[in-house]
């Protein structure tokens, strides 16, 4: 399908794209506003995973796996428990903990619909999330801090032995030099060892102090101001490509069921007969021949059948040897398509031509003409085919020059049997001997077989279709029963065609 197809598909089926894109936002816009607001409250944390300076594979590993463990404790059942049981919550609210990538930052947010709840559960979590910290790093086993806490008692209580040792010989016993030279030294290696179960105490007393506040709280959740969910512009956005798309795909849909042709080149394409000329879309009114119309022709139309007759001229009429005598069927897969339209405005053209033109009513099932024409029916084809009257007795003059007419006279029982019979194809000869033109108005092809017994008499069979109205299946039946009897049309005169540049040049004068 070209652009064209798809646009004039798209167009036809306005309404319907329309229709479903209007319902399908309205249907999300009444959910959207009919839908409990929720509000979302977030509290950030910082996890200090690293003490050093560098950090080494170890220390990658270690901080991955500990940010995942605050994680995984966060959203717990037991914290979770604790957490409604210390708020006196109905339910538990709907937590999400997230490791903000690429940072030492969680993030713990909480769904409400009470924006005063979401950030009070928010920030509780978040503190009961520390004291789970300090509790990670703080056991009932005895910790190293405490080993070495006891080694530095030890010291300090052996340096004070030491320097009582030391005071007590220089008070007693001065002459001793050497057993208090001794003992000063003694003093010297206790302060050392003091001074080292010190330093090893205070270096681990910090580490016991960073691991126990290795999370803090980086930005506390505020009260949320406007609601998380529902997003109502953005549902409504969804909403209208959804139904946008939707509106599309069912018009499509029911295309494909239907089968309508909307574009010339399609029909063109599906046949394999070459379209004779474009029949634009007018009104009723401004047909050519309408005789009480108080509106001006249009001029398009003009341009429409004097193309028709063109290339008839040009392609059958010289090329059949004797361009005074020609015939020619006009039919159409279905009724109402405009074949009586195109075969009246056809007879203008060529009786413009100063040819002499007949023009039949073979419909005689539905007649027309003797409407349109305001001519008496009382005599007509059925007489003439039932050999009630002469063809000289039926033809009647009408206000087209030169164009005579036969109207369908009175309908017969067997308007089949009538057309079909070998006197119908001696008439036809016959009038072509009397007229330089015949063009027959048929019945439309599919639900009778009148046109398709007419038709392999004629020198030229030519289909009206109707675009936008015609189906696939239709004029592919047409084709095909066409083709049964050996009778291929020399054209296709598309009638309600889209609009040309000669549409809108004749619009614009």
């Amino acid at each position: 399908m070209d652009l064209k197809g798809f646009l004039a598909i798209v167009w036809g089926k306005k309404r319907v794209i329309l229709t479903t894109t209007l319902v399908t936002v309205a249907v999300v816009t009444a959910f959207t506003l009919l839908t409990r607001p929720v509000y979302t409250a977030t509290t950030t944390l910082r996890v200090a995973t690293a003490v050093g300076g560098s950090v080494t594979y170890s220390d990658y590993m270690y901080a991955d796996r500990l940010l995942n463990t605050y994680v995984k404790i966060a959203a717990s059942g037991p914290i979770l428990n604790e957490l409604v049981e210390q708020l006196s919550l109905a339910e538990r609210p709907q937590i999400k903990v997230a490791i903000v990538p690429n940072t030492e930052l969680i993030q713990i947010s909480v769904d409400s619909t009470d924006p005063g709840v979401a950030q009070l559960a928010a920030n509780t979590l978040a503190e009961m999330l520390i004291a789970q910290g300090k509790e990670l790093y703080s056991g009932s086993s005895t910790s190293p801090l405490d080993i070495l806490n006891d080694q530095l008692m030890l010291a300090e209580a052996e340096l004070k032995q030491a320097r009582l040792n030391y005071e007590e010989l220089v008070t007693q016993s001065p002459s001793k030099t050497e057993e208090i030279e001794a003992a000063n030294r003694m003093i010297t290696l206790k302060e050392n060892t003091y001074e080292a179960v010190m330093n090893q105490y205070e270096q681990a007393r910090l580490s016991e102090a960073l691991k126990a506040n290795t999370i803090t709280v980086v930005d506390l959740a505020t009260r949320p101001v406007s609601p998380s969910r529902p997003r109502t512009l953005i549902n409504i956005g969804i909403g209208l490509l959804v139904g946008l798309c939707g509106g599309l795909g069912l018009a499509f849909l029911i295309e494909n069921l239907n089968g309508h042709l909307y574009s010339s080149e399609e029909i063109e394409s599906i046949t394999g007969i070459p379209v004779l000329t474009k029949i634009p879309n007018v009104k009723r009114e401004s047909l050519l021949l309408s005789k009480n119309s108080t509106h001006p022709p249009d001029l398009s139309l003009y341009e429409a059948f004097y193309r028709l007759r063109t290339n008839i001229q040009k392609q059958y009429m010289d090329n059949a040897g004797d361009a005074s005598t020609h015939s020619f069927l006009i039919t159409s897969a279905e009724p109402g398509e405009g074949k009586t339209t195109v075969a009246t405005h056809l007879a203008m053209v060529m009786g413009q031509s100063e040819l002499e033109v007949l023009l039949v009513d073979a419909d005689m099932r539905l007649p027309s003409l003797h409407t349109f024409f305001e001519l008496p029916n009382s005599f007509g084809l059925s007489n003439l085919l039932k050999r009630e009257a002469n063809w000289e007795d039926v033809i009647q003059n009408c206000h087209i020059p030169g164009v005579k007419v036969i109207t369908s006279g009175p309908r017969p029982d067997n308007p089949s049997e009538l057309l079909g019979s070998p006197f119908t194809h001696t008439l036809i000869e016959e009038l072509n001997k009397r007229f330089q033109i015949v063009i027959i108005d048929a019945p439309a092809f599919l639900p009778v077989t009148d046109a398709a017994a007419l038709a392999p008499m004629m020198d030229s069979v030519m289909l009206v279709v109707r675009r936008k109205i015609i189906q696939k299946k239709a004029i592919q039946d047409v084709c095909k029963q066409l083709e049964n009897i050996q009778v291929r049309p020399i054209g296709i005169i598309v009638n309600g065609a889209e609009h040309s540049g000669s549409y809108y040049y004749y619009h614009k004068r």
